[in-house]
């Protein structure tokens, strides 16, 4: 258990049942009134950011999140099945768990998983990863722009918009955290 005058950003805590990381908190204080911890957090399984206030003297539940090295081995009904590269287990993960980080899994691609106990509540892919071009679609910017995209469907069925220059059968550079193109390999 923490009290309220030692959240700080970085602490994981339970609320309601749920899982949530601290991104900031800052203490008011008032002329009048009794002062309180003003804080964002972030539900680790939706990642959606809340604002939530608390007194200096309100007691939270900590929580101790594990983090493992995972490697994507295969869809497995609605599931995806990873291999724990710590003690080689097989651990399924759920849909919700993945979301749309699915369009840039891969066969062999090693990642982090964050845990609470058994239970696995995100999963972080590496920031950049090199993808082959399976396919290009006809440019819809004019030719004559020298900013000019079409889109290209890569192995994982991810799409991004790329160079005009780039063809099928390329390897390209992805950063996946914001879904943009970064060079041709």
């Amino acid at each position: 258990m923490i009290s309220g005058n030692q959240i700080v950003p970085g602490v994981t805590v339970s609320i309601d049942g749920k899982i949530y990381r601290i991104e900031s908190a800052v203490k008011v204080t008032m002329a009048k009134g009794v002062p309180f911890i003003k804080t964002k957090l972030k539900n680790l399984m939706t990642e959606e950011l809340i604002e939530k206030n608390f007194t200096l003297s309100q007691s939270l539940q900590d929580v101790v999140l594990t983090e493992r090295q995972l490697e994507y081995l295969y869809l497995e009904g609605k599931d995806y099945l990873f291999l724990d590269i710590g003690n080689l287990e097989q651990i399924l993960v759920p849909a919700t768990v993945v979301t749309d980080k699915v369009n840039f899994l891969k066969e062999g691609l090693s990642i982090k998983a964050m845990f609470y106990g058994d239970s696995i509540f995100s999963i972080e892919l590496p920031q950049f990863l090199e993808l082959m071009v399976v396919k290009t679609e006809p440019s819809h910017n004019a030719v004559s722009s020298s900013n000019a995209t079409k889109t290209a469907i890569l192995e994982t069925g991810a799409k991004v918009e790329v160079p005009l220059f780039v063809e099928s059968g390329d390897i390209i550079k992805i950063d996946v955290h914001i879904n943009e193109y970064i060079q041709r390999v």
